[in-house]
C-alpha cells in the first residue's frame, strides 16, 4: 500500500500523520503523532517567531522526518497556519523546515486550512455532513469555523483568536482573576459576532470532497458543530478521564454545554500545576486550555447548539485524503 505523510504545523503543535488507503479506499493511520512546538510563542506581542520557538519546532521536524523515512511514505505534504501565516520572520523557520522535510512547507490562508479541515470532518462523519453542519477548529492563533451542507463548504471564516494568542493576552494570573476571565470572555465574544454575516451571506458553494448534495437531509434546529484539534479532543479526553489518549474514544464523542461550561469553570479555578494532574490532559496543554475552553463554550452558545461533537481529524487528515486522491507520487527525497 501507498503511504503518505502530513506534517501540520501550528502555532501550539506540530502534528504528523502517516497514512495508507486500504482496499476499502478508506484511509488508516499507521502513525499519528503530536509534539508541542509553541512555535507563536510571543507573537501576539512581537510579530515574530522567537529563536527558541523555531529550535524547538525544527528539532520536532527532524524527529519527524526520521519517522517519514522509517515508514516509507512515498510523498511529503507540510502545511503552515496561523504563526507562519502573520510572523515576520518567517522565512527564518520556512527555509531549514524545507531543507529539513525535502519539501516545502505551504503556509495556507485561513480558507485553506478551514477547507482542509472540513473534508476531514465530511469523510470522518458522512451522516452529520448530509444535515446542516458547523465545523471549528480552535487552534493556538487562529479558529477556523466552516458551515456547510452535504459535504459542500457553504461559508467559512478565520477569526484571530486561539488558545495560546488569548491565554497571553488576557489570562496573566495562576488562576487568572476574574477581570481577566471578563476580558477574555468579551474578547472571544467581539469575534464570534463576525459569525452571524459570514455565516449566513456565503459565497458560492464549492465542493470540499465529501458527501454529494444528492443525499443532502433537511434540517431542523440548530446546526450540528463538530470541533476538531487539540483542544477538542482534549475536552472529550478529560471529559472520560482518560489515563492514556485513545483516538477511538475521542472520536464521534459528544459534549453538552454543561460539560463544556463545567470544565471551562474548573479550569479557571485551578492553577497551571493543578491542571496539569488532570486526567485526559496533556502537561503541555494546561497553561493554554482555559483559552481554548472559552473559546468552545462561546460558540456552542453563539450558535444555539446543544452539544459539542468531537474529532481526532483535521488538516492533516484533510492533506492525506488529498494526498490519496491526487497522482502518483514519485520518490520523497530523503534528509539531505
Amino acid at each position: 500500500m501507498t503511504r503518505f505523510a502530513a506534517v501540520d504545523i501550528g502555532t501550539n503543535t506540530l502534528l504528523l500523520l502517516v497514512a495508507e488507503a486500504g482496499p476499502d479506499g478508506a484511509l488508516r493511520a499507521h502513525r499519528d503523532e503530536c509534539r508541542f512546538g509553541r512555535l507563536g510563542e510571543g507573537l501576539d506581542r512581537s510579530g515574530r517567531l522567537s529563536d527558541q520557538a523555531v529550535e524547538r519546532s525544527l528539532a520536532i521536524l527532524r524527529e519527524y522526518r526520521q519517522l517519514i523515512d522509517d515508514s516509507g511514505a512515498a510523498r511529503v505534504a507540510a502545511f503552515g497556519t496561523q504563526a507562519l501565516r502573520e510572523a515576520a520572520n518567517a522565512a527564518d523557520f520556512l527555509a531549514p523546515a524545507r531543507a529539513i522535510l525535502g519539501a516545502a512547507v505551504e503556509v495556507i490562508d485561513g480558507r485553506r486550512e478551514a477547507e482542509l479541515v472540513y473534508r476531514s470532518v465530511a469523510a470522518a462523519f458522512p451522516e452529520l455532513a448530509r444535515r446542516d453542519l458547523v465545523v471549528a477548529d480552535v487552534g493556538g492563533g487562529s479558529t477556523e469555523v466552516i458551515a456547510g451542507r452535504a459535504g459542500t463548504v457553504r461559508s467559512l471564516i478565520s477569526l484571530p483568536i486561539g488558545s495560546v494568542r488569548l491565554t497571553e493576552r488576557h489570562l496573566r494570573g495562576d488562576p487568572p482573576a476574574p477581570d481577566q476571565v471578563a476580558a477574555l470572555v468579551a474578547d472571544i465574544d467581539a469575534h464570534l459576532a463576525r459569525l452571524d454575516s459570514a455565516l449566513a451571506g456565503s459565497a458560492a458553494p464549492h465542493s470540499s470532497g465529501g458527501a454529494t448534495g444528492a443525499g443532502a437531509e433537511p434540517s431542523e434546529g440548530p446546526p450540528a458543530l463538530v470541533g476538531t484539534a487539540g483542544t477538542a479532543t482534549t475536552l472529550a479526553a478529560v471529559e472520560q478521564k482518560l489515563r492514556a489518549y485513545d483516538a477511538d474514544r475521542v472520536q464521534g464523542f459528544r459534549l453538552n454545554r454543561g460539560a463544556l461550561e463545567r470544565q471551562l469553570a474548573r479550569y479557571l479555578e485551578l492553577t497551571v500545576a493543578e491542571k496539569r494532574g488532570l486526567p485526559g490532559l496533556e502537561p503541555e496543554r494546561a497553561d493554554v486550555i482555559a483559552a481554548g475552553a472559552a473559546i468552545y463554550a462561546r460558540l456552542v452558545a453563539h450558535l444555539g447548539a446543544t452539544e459539542l461533537i468531537t474529532s481526532d481529524r483535521g488538516v492533516r487528515w484533510g492533506a492525506a485524503l488529498e494526498l490519496a486522491a491526487g497522482p502518483a507520487p514519485g520518490p520523497t527525497p530523503a534528509q539531505g
